[in-house]
Parts: structure tokens; C-alpha cells; sequence
């Protein structure tokens, strides 16, 4: 009975069930897409390239690992966990040897791949594809293959592949210099390689010969990676076995199938567990929001049906009939939703895919994966989401009396239920105290999740006290409303009339101006904290800043005099245990005349290639001070143990941990400065001629250093902001589609008005007045709860209480904000004005 009833009330109450419908469906969209980008993460396909003929790849282990073993009440338990390092692990160029032995291995190839970035002009070069230097001896991987001239045999000489031949218009004879691991270098090439089929799409191979490239890839008696192809009538799974027996008792890895993707693209395998937190935190956020959103959506379409609900208790529907009624209409406009939004979800996580990618976020070697889980994540999540938000909208209506309900019916209820309100102070308090934790977290990872947490929490309270808060509004504006004539006089009594309808329109504009605001500060208060601690802590007259992978060590050697300092700074990320800490390796000599980290303990005098100095946050998370003995994992696996020579405060500014320059330029996949900081007395024109012979080099004032890299830490930001793009573009559609039912609900007011004698542009001067309220409300609301959330993370991570807060992009934003408010007022507004006031008077609900 009550499913037959609740599908002829969908069916005939289409209009109002739309807004319903939408914000379901978006949510559905929303969630799908998050969906396929953290499956992505999670099983995304990295594809083969350079191994495509190779059966089985060896490589060295990429990770660090730490077990665990707890006793407890006679059990034991063991605990196995690993973490992904920042550069590339090598092999011992013994095995090769070893592995020449194994029964049914062919031909065993070393591998040895290393930064080689050819100086070409802008425009012609590997558009946008990473440039890799390689052995000759290991085109067979692929396998390359000439087509014509020879192979590399002098130190001189160069093979290129037929792409950057093409793309450069290079031919055998011509000269092209190579900027690799050292200074850049001048080759003859002397052939050009192409590989078999066209499966080479996102890197660009330069070939040298075997003493070359053992040279330019400075790990002496170490390879990448070695390749075992199997001998003829070999079968590869028995190959693979032979592998690794004998290959156990070593940390080596052996790959088949998929698994040599990771092998070769290891920036695409990092970027699956960026991908994970990124989705993971995309939907996390995304459900809150929906969560929020189709609650208030709900809680509104109820509202509109409350005469009906009423009328159906009056004549002896019973509490569980009318909950089972409106459950089942959710269930119906849900699983439509659903549907329909989790088939728009999937080319939507497709061209996120995509954004990313462009972006740099995630290489294009990461395929984007894509099953049937997203999607039924997404129809059951929005079920089983609307099916709650309509019991939670519909329990004042089932529960009280049918008498009470017909009166209320007729005129709001003065006061939100207790239970309503009790709640609302509940999540206050809970959101408060997000905030207070919030002040005392000093990682980013550790920050950024509670961010946007404390956002929702506090605006899921302004949801449940909205209508005491719209209540308290119009009593300070009534005054100034009504001096604005009969439409101010109708907006204020409004607002205080029908505060319930009012605050399902301040929730979404509070969390659209709260969410923003949040997202679009949180980078730039971090940003600028850094940049200022690099500012004060530079003390160099210039700046040696590269176009390219970085400044070679030539360029610092060049201009060091017994007068002159330049210190090289290379970074990298390394472990201490399994967690992650931004470490650069500077030089030593004359330091304290290029370099301030404004050291609290110790001296940077002590800092040799067996100590490490370290900033405030790790030596509290740490437990160190000067003395203390620290074991870290570089960059690529290699572990060592250092004492501690100094603790500093400008650890923002200059990463976490800080060594010798050669100590860590040995273990990093690009050992080139990232700059070089010069105290000179020599003009800007003496350093530029000095290093004129290294392509790419600049001389700068430190001052251009700085612009330089805000623009890096805008790029980076530009992908949190497009991460979250879409959960405000949601929240954005929710204002507009809240706004339209607010304001479509009120037809029959509007004829009424109309018959009092009021002209159709003072209702819309009232809707504009209302609207304006509400803005100002939500904007108050938004504005506080982006601003206690952006100073306790301004707090936590930077020790001061100053988010950087952009005026114009903060105008900006509500006024974006104000134009989403009138245009949803307004438009629907005209609309409902245009049938006759008789007619819609007279007609039957």
C-alpha cells in the first residue's frame, strides 16, 4: 500500500522531488569519480615501456621496512610494514653474474638508467616526455634498434631515439650536449634507434657507451636494474622460480607480467599512494558534504509536504506509515539518482584522471582503472543517504500528534525541538575542539584532513541552530530592513516567520564561503610562512638557479675563491623509521656566509659528513638535541647513522633535516643543485660570464630566487585546489538548487501577495532583500568558521596566528557567493511570478 502510494507521489509531485533528485545525483557523480581515481591508486596499471621484451626484470627492493612483533596474553603477534622511498634503490653489479648461471636464463642485460636531459630549444625537443640516459648494451630490453648509422663506442658518442630525432631534427654527425649527472657534455651522435612497435610513449632514451654511461650514472659497481631473458623453450613462470632461488637471501626483487611497471616508472608508483590519499580525502570530504547537503535537501522537501504529511496523520496514518512512506520515496529518488549520477561519475573521474596528469600530479604511466566498485559504492552510498536523511527530516512530522501536526502546518513552529538544538551544540562543541587539536598538529598530512573536518562539523551545527541563528539575524537587521520599505517590512517578517526554511539556505552558503575560503587560504599560509623563513634565513648576494634538471657541480666549483662562497643545495626526501622528513644536503664551506636556520642548539660548525643538523619539529618528534644519534634511510634505501650538530628554527623554510652536500648528492636520482647560494663581492655580469658555459644557469638576485619558487609552490597548490574544485562546485550547485526550492515553494504566497495589492518587482524587491540577509548571515558564518579553522592551522604549522588571507580573492568569493544567492533567487522567482494570482490562489494542493 504505502509503496503503491509513495510511486503516485513521485510520479505526481515530480517539481518537488527535482531538487532532491539533483543533489543526489551530483553526489552520486562526486563520490563515483573519487571512487575511480582512489581504485586507480589502488590497482591502476602502470604500463611497460622499456622492459616490453623482457620476461623477467630484477630490481633492488624500493622500499623501507619495519616488523613489529606483540606479545600478549600468550599470543604473538607480527606486524609487517613498508614505505616507498623517494629515489631509486640499485642493484650489485654481481649479480648479473649469478644470475648468467641460473638454468634457463638466455641473456642476463644490466641495466643502468640516469638523469640526461638534451639542451635543445624550447619547442623541438621531448614535448613534455622525460629524457633517460642508458648503456647501449641494454637497448635489447626493449628492444631498440638501429636504423641507421652505429652503435656508441667512443665516450663521445651518442645514440638517440627516433622520436627526439625527429622531434629535433638531429641526424648521425651532428653534435648534441647533454646535461646528465655532471657538467653538460658535447656528443657526437653516431646513429639513430627506434623500438619495436609503438609502445614507447612517455620517456625519451639516449644511448651511450658502456664506459660512458657507468660514468654519467655514478654508481660504481651498481646497476638499476638487470633483465633476464629465458632461453628457448624456457617457460617464463619456470624462469621466474629459477630467479628467485637464486636470488634468496638477497634484498633483490624479481618481476613479472604488470609488476615490471613499477620497476621502470618509479614516479608512478609513488604517485598510486598519492593517489589514494588524494582520492581518500576527495571522497571523505565529498560524502561529508553530500551527507550535509541532501539532509538539508530533504529536511526542505519535507517542509514544502508538511500540509500533506499533516493531512495524512489527521486521517489516522499512523507514525510508521508516514516514515515507511517517506522512506520509500527516498529509496525510489535514490536509487534513480544513483544511478543515473554514478554513470556520469565515470568520464567525470576520467577527466580528473586527466586534469591531474596535465598538472603533474600523476604521470601518464598511471592508467586510469576503472570497474563496477566506484559505482556500486556510489548508488549504495546514495541510497542508503537518502533513505536516512529522509527518517531524520521526517521525525517531528510522524511523531507528533495529528491535531498539532495540521498546526503546524499552518504556521512554523516558534522553537527547533530541544533535540535539535541539543545536537547543534553538540557538533559546536565537537568542531571547537577539531579546532583546538587543529592548532597543535605541525605535519601538513597530519593538518590537512582535520581542516576540512573542523569546515564541516562547524557548518553541519549552523544546519541544526540555523533557525535561532536566522531568528537572531533578522532581530539585528529588522530595523534597518524595514526603513527599506514594504518589501524590507515583508523580508523581515519572513525571516522571522519561517526561520526553518531560511536556515536550509544559510547551511549551503555558510559551507560554500567556509570551504572556499579554507581551501583557497590553507596553501598560501603555509607557502608564505616558508617563503619568509627563506628569506631571512638567505645571506647570499646571488643566486645560481637552473632552467633545467639543475646547476652541475662545475658551476659552484667555478666561482668558490678564497674570497668567494658558494654553496650547493640538493634535496631530497628520506625516512627516519617509516616516516617521511624533507631533508636538503648543503656544502659546508663558509656556510654561516650564505645560510641562516636560525640555530637554537649546537653549531652548524660541526655539521660534517657523519652528523646531521636538525629543525625544531623533527627534534621534537624525534625526542634529539645536539649529541643525540639519529639512524635514517636516505633517498635511495641506504642507511646511516648520524649524530646530531645543531637544532634550528626555520624548519619550514629550509626541510627538516639537513646534511653535507656529497653525503646525500651520492644517494639521490638528480644530485644537481636545486640553486646555489653565492657571497661575493664580484657584479652580477662577473658570475654570469663565469658560468656562461653551462647552458640553463642563471645568476639571480635572491629577491627573483624567491619568485622562482613561489611559483613552484603555486603549482604545487594548484593541484589541492583542483583536488577540491569539485566538492565546492557541489556545494556551489546545492546553494542554487536550494535556493530554487525555497524560493518554488512559495507560489501560493506569492499569489497572496499579489491579491494584497503587492506588484510583482516589490516580491522581487523582497526575495532580493531576503536573499541579501541570508548572504550576510551566511557570509558572518562562513567568514568565522574559515577564519577559526585558517588561524588554528596557521597556529599548528607555522607558530603564529596570521593566515595569509588575500582581500580580493576574499571579496572575490563572496561576491561569487552573493551572485549565486541572487540568480537562485531571482530566476526561479521571476518563474513562480508569471501564472496568474487568481489562478494559483484557487488552485488545489
Amino acid at each position: 500500500m504505502m509503496l503503491r502510494y509513495a510511486l503516485r507521489t513521485v510520479r505526481h509531485r515530480k517539481g518537488g522531488f527535482l531538487g532532491a533528485f539533483l543533489a543526489l545525483m551530483c553526489a552520486a557523480a562526486l563520490i563515483t569519480a573519487c571512487g575511480t581515481l582512489l581504485e586507480t591508486g589502488l590497482r591502476g596499471t602502470i604500463g611497460i615501456e622499456r622492459y616490453a621484451a623482457t620476461p623477467v626484470v630484477v630490481s633492488a627492493d624500493q622500499n623501507v621496512h619495519r616488523t613489529t612483533v606483540k606479545h600478549k596474553k600468550g599470543k604473538t603477534k607480527t606486524k609487517h610494514k613498508a614505505k616507498p622511498i623517494a629515489e631509486r634503490s640499485w642493484l650489485s653489479e654481481n649479480l648479473t653474474t649469478r644470475l648468467g648461471r641460473v638454468p634457463g636464463a638466455g641473456r642476463v642485460i644490466p641495466e643502468l638508467t640516469f638523469l640526461a636531459e638534451p639542451l635543445i630549444p624550447t619547442g623541438t625537443g621531448t614535448d613534455g616526455r622525460t629524457a633517460y640516459g642508458h648503456a647501449w648494451d641494454s637497448a635489447a630490453l626493449t628492444p631498440y634498434a638501429l636504423t641507421t648509422g652505429t652503435p656508441p663506442r667512443a665516450r663521445d658518442e651518442l645514440v638517440i631515439d627516433r622520436y627526439l630525432a625527429d622531434r629535433a631534427r638531429l641526424k648521425p654527425g651532428d653534435r648534441l650536449t647533454v646535461q646528465s649527472t655532471q657538467s653538460p657534455r658535447t656528443y657526437r651522435i653516431t646513429g639513430i634507434a627506434a623500438p619495436t612497435g609503438d609502445g614507447i610513449r612517455h620517456q625519451t632514451s639516449l644511448f651511450f657507451s658502456t664506459a660512458e654511461a657507468r660514468r654519467l650514472a655514478a654508481h660504481p659497481g651498481q646497476v638499476t636494474a638487470i633483465g633476464v631473458v629465458p632461453a628457448e623453450g624456457t617457460d617464463t613462470a619456470d624462469l621466474e622460480a629459477a630467479v628467485a632461488k637464486a636470488l634468496h637471501g638477497t634484498t633483490a626483487q624479481v618481476s613479472t607480467g604488470d609488476e615490471r611497471g613499477p620497476v621502470e616508472f618509479l614516479d608512478a608508483a609513488a604517485a598510486r599512494i598519492k593517489l589514494v590519499s588524494m582520492g581518500g580525502a576527495m571522497g571523505g570530504t565529498s560524502l561529508l558534504v553530500a551527507v550535509l547537503v541532501v539532509v538539508g535537501t530533504f529536511a526542505l522537501s519535507v517542509q514544502q509536504r508538511h500540509r500533506e504529511l499533516a493531512l495524512l496523520r489527521a486521517i489516522a496514518a499512523t507514525p510508521g506509515q508516514i516514515r515507511k512512506l517517506l522512506g520509500r520515496e527516498a529509496l525510489l529518488v535514490g536509487a534513480a539518482a544513483g544511478v543515473a549520477g554514478a554513470l556520469a561519475g565515470l568520464p567525470l573521474g576520467s577527466w580528473l584522471h586527466g586534469r591531474f596528469v596535465a598538472l603533474g600530479a600523476v604521470p601518464a604511466t598511471l592508467q586510469h582503472t576503472v570497474s563496477v566498485f566506484p559505482l556500486f559504492a556510489a548508488v549504495a552510498a546514495t541510497i542508503i543517504g537518502a533513505w536516512a536523511a529522509a527518517r531524520i527530516s521526517s521525525r517531528r512530522i510522524a511523531r507528533i500528534r495529528p491535531a498539532e501536526a495540521l498546526a503546524e502546518a499552518a504556521a512554523e513552529r516558534g522553537r527547533p525541538a530541544w533535540g535539535r538544538i541539543l545536537a547543534g551544540l553538540v557538533l559546536l562543541a565537537g568542531g571547537t575542539v577539531l579546532v583546538a587539536v587543529l592548532s597543535v598538529l605541525r605535519t601538513e598530512p597530519a593538518s590537512t584532513p582535520v581542516t576540512f573536518l573542523a569546515v564541516v562539523v562547524l557548518a553541519s551545527s549552523v544546519a541544526l541552530l540555523g533557525p535561532l541563528l536566522v531568528r537572531a539575524a533578522a532581530a539585528v537587521l529588522g530595523a534597518a530592513l524595514r526603513r527599506t520599505g514594504p518589501g524590507g517590512r515583508l523580508a523581515t517578517a519572513n525571516l522571522r516567520g519561517n526561520a526553518t526554511r531560511m536556515a536550509s539556505v544559510v547551511t549551503p552558503l555558510t559551507l560554500l564561503i567556509g570551504m572556499t575560503c579554507t581551501v583557497l587560504f590553507v596553501q598560501p599560509t603555509l607557502g608564505h610562512a616558508a617563503r619568509a623563513q627563506a628569506r631571512e634565513g638567505i645571506r647570499a648576494d646571488w643566486v645560481l638557479a637552473a632552467e633545467g634538471p639543475g646547476v652541475p657541480a662545475g658551476a659552484a666549483r667555478q666561482l668558490r675563491t678564497d674570497r668567494d662562497v658558494a654553496t650547493e643545495v640538493v634535496r631530497t626526501t628520506v625516512r627516519v623509521g617509516l616516516d617521511k622528513y624533507a631533508a636538503q644536503g648543503v656544502s659546508t664551506a663558509g656556510l654561516a656566509r650564505t645560510w641562516d636556520p636560525d640555530v637554537t642548539a649546537g653549531s652548524l660548525a660541526e655539521l660534517t659528513h657523519d652528523t646531521v643538523a636538525v629543525s625544531e619539529l623533527a627534534a621534537d618528534q624525534l625526542h634529539l638535541k645536539p649529541g643525540s644519534t639519529l639512524k635514517l634511510t636516505l633517498g635511495d634505501g641506504t642507511p646511516v647513522i648520524l649524530t646530531v650538530a645543531a637544532v634550528y628554527a626555520r624548519g619550514l623554510g629550509f626541510g627538516d633535516l639537513t646534511m653535507a652536500h656529497d653525503l646525500v648528492a651520492r644517494h639521490v636520482d638528480n644530485p644537481l643543485a636545486a640553486t646555489v647560494l653565492v657571497s661575493t663581492a664580484r657584479s652580477q655580469e662577473e658570475l654570469a660570464a663565469a658560468v656562461r658555459k653551462f647552458p640553463g644557469v642563471r645568476v639571480v638576485p635572491p629577491a627573483t630566487a624567491d619568485s622562482l619558487q613561489a611559483e613552484r609552490l603555486q603549482a604545487n597548490a594548484e593541484v589541492n585546489y583542483f583536488a577540491m574544485g569539485l566538492v565546492l562546485a557541489f556545494t556551489a550547485i546545492a546553494v542554487v538548487n536550494t535556493l530554487a526550492m525555497s524560493v518554488f515553494e512559495r507560489v501560493r504566497e506569492f499569489a497572496l501577495l499579489r491579491l494584497a495589492g503587492a506588484t510583482r518587482r516589490q516580491v522581487l524587491r523582497m526575495l532580493r532583500t531576503e536573499a541579501l540577509s541570508v548572504l550576510l548571515l551566511a557570509t558572518t558564518l562562513g567568514s568565522g568558521i574559515a577564519l577559526a579553522v585558517l588561524t588554528a592551522f596557521s597556529i599548528g604549522m607555522t607558530d603564529s596566528a596570521a593566515p595569509a588571507v588575500t582581500p580580493l580573492v576574499y571579496v572575490t568569493v563572496v561576491a561569487a557567493a552573493g551572485l549565486l544567492a541572487l540568480v537562485g533567487t531571482a530566476l526561479p522567482g521571476r518563474v513562480a511570478l508569471k501564472a496568474r494570482p487568481v489562478t494559483v490562489a484557487t488552485a488545489r494542493e
